[in-house]
C-alpha cells in the first residue's frame, strides 16, 4: 500500500497554490491513497475563486472513488457537512505512523488569543501600507524565537501522544513549517503548507517514509503519472 500525505492547502486563501495542488491531485496514481492532514479549506463561509474550485473538485472526484482520507483541521470546521465528506479526527497506518492535523497539540495559540488577534491585525495593516503580501504564517516566521517555540511545542506534544500509543512515527501540519525531527525514539514529520513554495508531502510505503517537496515527489513515476 502506498500513501501520500500532505496538509494545509487552505483553498480559498489567496496565497494557496491551488493550481499546483490540482496538478498534484490529478497526477497522483490511482493505486495511491491520498491523506489530507487538515485545513484543506481556509474558510468554509467564504466563496472561493474558480481555480480553487477546480482544485477542490479534483480532490472531491478522487474522494468519491474511495482513496482519499480527509483528517479534520481547525480551518475545516463546517466544510464536511456541506460537501458530504467523511471527517476523520486522525489516521493511522498500523503502529508505524499516526497522522493528525496538529492543532490539538498546540498549547501556545489557544492560550494567547489576544496576541494572535493583535498579530493578525498588524499583518493586515502592513499589507494595507503596501508591503508585499504573504500568508500570515510566513510573516510570523520573521519572529524566529516565537515561531520556534510554537513548532517545538507542537512537536513535543505530538511525539508524546504517539509514544503513549505505541507509534514509531507521527505526522502533523498546522504550523506551516516542513521539517523532520526525532525524540524518545519517535520520528516527527511536519508536512508544511501549500501557502508557500515549496509545498511538501510525506511518501509512505512498505520500504519507509520520506518527507519531500511536492515538485520532486511528482518526478517519482511509481507514485505520479508523467505530464
Amino acid at each position: 500500500m502506498k500513501y501520500v500525505i500532505t496538509s494545509d492547502v487552505h483553498l480559498g486563501n489567496r496565497h494557496s497554490r491551488a493550481a499546483a495542488f490540482q496538478e498534484f491531485i490529478e497526477r497522483l496514481r490511482p493505486d495511491v491513497t491520498l491523506v489530507l492532514g487538515g485545513d484543506v479549506i481556509d474558510d468554509p463561509l467564504v466563496p472561493v475563486e474558480d481555480d480553487h474550485l477546480r482544485a477542490l473538485k479534483s480532490m472531491l472526484d478522487r474522494y468519491a472513488n474511495g482513496n482519499v482520507i480527509w483528517v479534520r483541521g481547525n480551518h475545516d470546521e463546517g466544510v464536511h457537512k456541506q460537501d458530504d465528506v467523511e471527517e476523520h479526527e486522525d489516521f493511522a497506518i498500523g503502529n508505524r505512523l499516526y497522522v493528525c492535523h496538529g492543532d490539538r497539540f498546540d498549547n501556545v495559540m489557544p492560550h494567547n488569543r489576544w496576541f494572535v488577534k493583535t498579530f493578525g491585525w498588524l499583518h493586515r495593516l502592513r499589507i494595507k501600507m503596501g508591503v508585499h503580501p504573504v500568508h500570515v504564517a510566513q510573516f510570523a516566521k520573521k519572529f524566529k524565537l516565537l515561531y520556534s517555540f510554537l513548532r517545538r511545542n507542537v512537536m513535543l506534544n505530538a511525539v508524546e501522544h504517539a509514544k503513549e500509543r505505541g507509534f514509531t512515527h507521527v505526522a502533523c501540519g498546522h504550523v506551516h513549517y516542513a521539517e523532520t525531527g526525532e525524540k524518545d525514539g519517535v520520528v516527527y514529520f511536519n508536512l508544511g503548507a501549500w501557502t508557500e513554495n515549496p509545498s511538501h508531502c510525506l511518501l509512505v510505503d512498505d520500504d519507509g517514509m520520506e518527507l519531500i517537496a511536492t515538485d520532486d515527489a511528482m518526478k517519482r513515476t511509481d507514485w505520479f503519472a508523467s505530464k
